[in-house]
């Protein structure tokens, strides 16, 4: 258990335990709103190549992922932690400095 703590530098197991519910609150939430505004939308109308498709599908989820990422944090009080998290995740792929 104490290599996880150290692996997402948490403070303690309870910090740990809020760091996993977040993790899982916001991978579900943001499927449920891509979807949904996705289907209001309508964007299969304009792309009919499934490749396409399905890579503008998961940039979308990336993008309302982080989203909802600081907003269910803020609500949990783990602003300053997941800030962080998504500035390194922004970093990794070039778009922050």
């Amino acid at each position: 258990m104490q290599k996880l703590i150290n692996f997402f530098k948490a403070k303690s197991f309870y910090h740990l335990c809020k760091i996993f519910v977040i993790f899982g609150i916001t991978g579900s939430l943001s499927l449920y709103v891509s979807e949904y505004i996705l289907n209001y939308i309508h964007l299969e109308k304009y792309i009919s190549t499934l490749i396409v498709y399905l890579f503008l599908k998961l940039v979308f989820l990336i993008v309302i992922y982080q989203i909802l990422l600081i907003l269910i944090a803020l609500v949990f009080g783990e602003f300053k932690y997941f800030s962080r998290f998504i500035k390194k995740f922004l970093n990794r792929f070039k778009l922050s400095k």
